[in-house]
């Protein structure tokens, strides 16, 4: 049996499915996330789903978030989507990792990148190696032995050729886009296949009077929307699972603090377009840079309770390379989760179920690994207890995880120079948070787990970024001679940096992957 019939939860005769035996899909929401969904369920199990998408055109999308992860690459590859074409249509721009300023201390700057540190020798990660050598004194800056850093600092840019084995190739690569481009696109690609678009608000919900489940949703115009499986993807209003099913939220506001953002274009400056997201601190949050092909994406995430709108407004525009492109935009959230993303037949992606701020590009990643989820536990007509417990609990693992992971860049630093950094830096944070950083302090050890986005060399790119330097390696890092472990290491950052001066710039990569 195929996966589309796998996952549809029937016995398929013949590897076929009844038209009349489809679970009938309605997804609410036309930005991103959701057609992101609809075109993961009619590409990747098109004779499971049947994919209806109401949206309204009135309502509009949030569309600022301009940056993402390597694992976009993946979806739009499993999409079949042509990466040229993809990049064309949305002005994007090769990532290749994220640049931090002033965060652990004004003055600061590290880059933390997608791919690794150096090569682990005797079953013993590099970054032992290099602690030990860096307490000594005699050691480069662990970026330098990153080709994913030091291919950012230079302005570099070539896919890696995929050899795991090759410090060269240790690197991953994701995209710089215009979002408000995206969904548009992922538009076209899904009603190629079959999926059906309404447009209107939905004005009210319909429900089975004995199990609560929706049933169909009544549209401004008169019509009705019946389906199996209902998929909010209504952003921060979470019409259904918020609305319909009540379903509580988690606030996060206490460890992560910001709670809007202005944002606006600005002009490229000259000088060539950078390999890499930039997010600079400031008095009460931080702003990010992201540059396309077109033009820059800027804004400024900060906490309310720190600064004033006006004040935040104005330090934003004083802070761009140029004038604003257009008029700022504010923006309201709040950091935090839905206790259950699926509830009933009702199942939230994106905004709807979960947000935390774009300091690490996560946004777009949440979505994305919400559809996986989705269709590693894709349903029959009637949703059972296991494929909502195993989704809710693989998504809640992950939104934990990445909490913890952005909570670390606020609360890592020595910053006392106004109220926000010294509530952040003096505030609790969350059990899990902190038993990560005692056995780093410790131990220099990095807690493992194989599920989750951020393994360990991001963790190790922000600990020792801010300023987190274990006192303690592992032992055996100790073993080789002096002599002989600064020569490995001198081979190793000659072998990046002679990778690095061969590839193209970033601008040649452009035109290349055209």
């Amino acid at each position: 049996m195929d996966r589309d019939a796998a996952c549809s939860g029937r016995t398929v005769a013949e590897g076929m499915v009844s038209e009349d035996l489809k679970v009938r899909v309605v997804v609410l929401g036309g930005g991103t996330a959701g057609w992101m969904t609809a075109a993961a369920l009619v590409t990747l199990i098109p004779r499971a789903a049947e994919v209806h998408l109401i949206e309204s055109e009135e309502i509009g999308i949030v569309g600022v978030g301009e940056a993402t992860l390597p694992h976009l690459r993946a979806f739009i590859t499993r999409l079949g989507i042509d990466e040229a074409a993809f990049m064309a249509q949305t002005h994007a721009t090769f990532k290749l990792g994220i640049e931090f300023r002033d965060f652990g201390a004004i003055g600061d700057r590290y880059i933390h990148p997608f791919g690794t540190y150096g090569r682990p020798l005797k079953g013993v990660g590099f970054h032992h190696y290099w602690l030990r050598r860096h307490h000594e004194g005699a050691v480069r800056p662990i970026g330098d032995y990153s080709t994913g850093v030091v291919a950012a600092e230079a302005r570099r840019f070539v896919r890696p050729a995929g050899d795991a084995d090759d410090i060269a190739q240790a690197y991953g690569y994701a995209y710089q886009f215009d979002a408000t481009r995206f969904a548009p696109f992922l538009r076209t690609h899904a009603e190629a296949r079959g999926v059906k678009r309404s447009e209107g608000k939905v004005v009210a919900v319909e429900r089975d009077a004995q199990t609560g489940d929706v049933t169909a949703l009544r549209l401004e115009d008169g019509s009705r929307v019946e389906g199996d499986l209902f998929v909010d993807c209504s952003g921060f209003r979470a019409l259904l699972i918020g609305g319909a099913m009540e379903e509580a939220w988690e606030d996060w506001s206490h460890w992560l603090p910001c709670d809007r953002a202005v944002a606006a274009p600005c002009a490229s400056p000259p000088g060539g377009i950078e390999p890499y997201t930039r997010a600079t601190a400031m008095a009460a949050g931080w702003r990010w840079r992201i540059p396309l092909t077109h033009r820059v994406g800027n804004g400024y995430v900060y906490s309310s309770a720190h600064v004033s709108d006006a004040a935040a407004a104005d330090a934003f525009v004083a802070a761009l390379e140029g004038p604003p492109l257009a008029e700022p935009r504010l923006l309201r959230f709040r950091a935090g989760r839905r206790r259950r993303s699926w509830v009933g037949n009702v199942l939230s992606v994106g905004l709807a179920s979960g947000f935390l701020e774009p300091l690490e590009s996560t946004s777009l990643y949440l979505a994305q690994m919400a559809i996986t989820q989705l269709i590693e536990h894709f349903p029959g007509r009637r949703v059972t207890d296991a494929d909502r417990d195993g989704f809710n609990a693989l998504v809640d693992m992950e939104y934990d995880r990445i909490r913890d992971f952005l909570i670390l860049h606020y609360h890592a630093t020595t910053r006392d120079d106004s109220p926000f950094w010294d509530h952040v830096r003096t505030m609790a944070v969350p059990d899990s948070l902190a038993a990560k950083m005692a056995l780093w302090r410790q131990t220099a050890q990095v807690s493992h787990y194989r599920h989750g986005l951020f393994l360990e060399p991001s963790w190790i790119a922000v600990y020792l970024g801010q300023g987190i330097v274990p006192q303690g390696w592992d032992p055996r890092a100790d073993l080789p001679d002096a002599a002989a472990l600064d020569a490995a290491l001198a081979g190793l950052h000659e072998r990046i940096a002679a990778a690095v001066a061969a590839m193209p710039d970033h601008a040649a990569g452009l035109a290349a992957a055209a």
